[in-house]
C-alpha cells in the first residue's frame, strides 16, 4: 500500500485500521457513546450489548468463550497482566515460582520477567533456539520441573517472523503441571487461530496488528485460571475484577470486527496471496547483484509478510535513511532511554554484531501490491548502488590521505 508518496513495507509493527473496522467504529463514538457500565439507562444498555458482542467475537477467532476475554490496552499490557498477574499472587508456600521465557520474546514480555525476578525473587530463565528461531525443545523439556509455575512462549515472532509449534510445547509444559502463556499478536495474520486455547492457558492479543485500531488489546484467561491473576489495575472491579476501569466501546467493537473478518474465508485466501507476494519479493531482491541474506527460517514456519534480510556489507540505518521518505521498513532494533542496540532476536539466532546492524525487517500485508514489490525492490537497489558509490569515494578519499 502507499501512503502519499511512501510504499508501507511495515505490517509488523501496525497494519492500517480496515474500513470495514471504521465504519463499525465509528457510531461509538457520536451516537452510542454511552458508559458500558452504566446499567440504568438505555445508552449504557446499548454500550453493554456492543462489548459483549465484541468479546463474543474476539472469543470466536481463538474458540475461547466471550467471559475468557479480557480486553486491555494492547498485547503490551496482555502480556504484563499475564506473567505479572500471576507472580504476584502466588502462594508463600507454594514450590512453584519459577518461570520460563525464550529468548526472543518481545520487549515487554523479557522486561515483565525482569520485574519478577528483581522485585520478587523468583528464578526467570531464558530457552535458547536454532538459527531459524524455533525454540529448542529439548532444551524446553530439560528446563521444565516441579518448581515451574509458568512457561511464556510467543506464537510468531515480531522480527523474523518465526511460527513456534505451540501444541508440542503445550505438551510439554502441561505435562510438568506448569501454566502456558503465549503472546500471539502476530498470530491472527500468521495462523488458523481455530482451536489454539486448547493449547495455551493465557494468551495476548493487539487490534492494531490485526487491521483493527491502536489502543486496544485482549488477554484470554481460561476460565478455571482466573482466580489465580492479581490484577494490574483496580478500581470498580469491571471485567471479572481483572481489569477495572471503562473499557472503550469504540476500540472494542473494532477489535470485535477485526477478528470477526480475520475469521472468514476471505482472510485465508489473502494469506495465501501474501505468502505468493512475499515470496515474489524475495525473488527480486536475490537477483540484484548485492550479497543478500533471509534471516530466520523458510517456508511455512515464517510469517506469510516477513522478510528480515541482512544486506552484507551495509549499515541498516544507513538504507533505511536513504529510502526515505519513500519506502517505510524497520530494523526491528530496539530503542532503549534513547540508545540504540542491536536486536536482541537477530543475535539469539547467531547473527554477529556485524549482520545483525545490516539487517531490515520488511513486512507487506493483505494490500501489499505487485505494483508495490516492484518499486520497492528498484529503491532498495538504488539505495545501495548510493551508499556503495559513497563507500567507495569515502574509501580512495581515505587512501589518498
Amino acid at each position: 500500500m502507499r501512503i502519499s508518496e511512501t510504499i508501507y513495507f511495515d505490517h509488523q509493527a501496525t497494519t492500517p485500521v480496515d474500513q470495514r473496522v471504521s465504519d463499525r467504529m465509528l457510531p461509538h463514538f457520536s451516537e452510542t457513546f454511552g458508559n458500558s457500565h452504566s446499567a440504568d439507562h438505555v445508552l449504557g444498555w446499548k454500550s453493554s450489548q456492543a462489548v459483549e458482542q465484541a468479546a463474543v467475537q474476539v472469543a470466536s477467532l481463538v474458540s475461547a468463550d466471550p467471559d475468557e476475554i479480557i480486553f486491555t490496552s494492547g498485547a503490551t499490557e496482555a502480556n504484563n497482566m499475564a506473567l505479572l498477574g500471576l507472580a504476584r499472587r502466588v502462594h508463600p508456600e507454594s514450590r512453584r515460582r519459577r518461570f520460563i521465557l525464550s529468548e526472543i520474546e518481545h520487549k515487554c514480555v523479557l522486561a515483565a520477567g525482569r520485574a519478577i525476578s528483581d522485585q520478587l525473587g523468583f528464578p526467570v530463565d531464558h530457552l535458547p533456539v536454532d538459527n531459524e528461531g524455533h525454540v529448542l525443545l529439548t532444551s524446553l523439556e530439560n528446563a521444565l520441573d516441579e518448581d515451574v509455575l509458568a512457561v511464556s512462549i510467543m506464537a510468531v515472532n515480531n522480527e523474523i517472523g518465526t511460527i513456534q509449534d505451540i501444541q508440542k510445547i503445550s505438551e510439554l509444559v502441561r505435562n510438568a503441571g506448569a501454566i502456558f502463556h503465549c503472546d500471539a499478536a502476530q498470530a491472527p495474520i500468521s495462523v488458523d487461530m481455530r482451536g489454539i486455547v486448547e493449547h495455551v492457558d493465557m494468551l495476548s492479543l493487539s487490534a492494531h496488528k490485526m487491521y483493527g485500531p491502536k489502543g486496544i488489546g485482549a488477554l484470554y484467561i481460561r476460565r478455571e485460571l482466573q482466580d489465580r491473576l492479581e490484577p494490574l489495575i483496580y478500581g470498580g472491579g469491571q471485567q471479572n475484577g481483572l481489569r477495572s476501569g471503562t473499557v472503550p466501546t469504540a476500540l472494542c467493537v473494532g477489535m470485535g470486527a477485526a477478528a470477526e473478518l480475520l475469521s472468514g474465508y476471505e482472510a485465508m485466501q489473502k494469506h495465501t496471496l501474501l505468502c505468493q507476494r512475499r515470496d515474489r519479493f524475495l525473488e527480486k531482491l536475490s537477483d540484484l547483484p548485492w550479497a543478500i541474506r533471509l534471516n530466520g527460517p523458510t517456508g511455512e514456519s515464517r510469517h506469510p509478510g516477513n522478510a528480515n534480510i541482512c544486506f552484507e556489507g551495509f549499515y541498516a540505518q544507513d538504507i533505511l535513511q536513504v529510502l526515505q521518505p519513500h519506502l517505510a521498513a524497520s530494523t526491528g532494533s530496539a530503542c532503549t532511554s534513547g540508545i540504540p542496540e542491536p536486536s536482541h532476536v537477530l543475535k539469539a539466532i547467531g547473527l554477529s554484531l556485524e549482520d545483525a546492524e545490516a539487517s531490515i525487517r520488511f513486512s507487506l500485508g493483505f494490500d501489499t501490491t505487485d505494483e508495490d514489490i516492484d518499486d520497492a525492490v528498484n529503491l532498495i537497489d538504488n539505495a545501495l548502488n548510493r551508499l556503495s558509490a559513497t563507500q567507495i569515494k569515502a574509501s580512495a578519499m581515505a587512501g589518498v590521505g
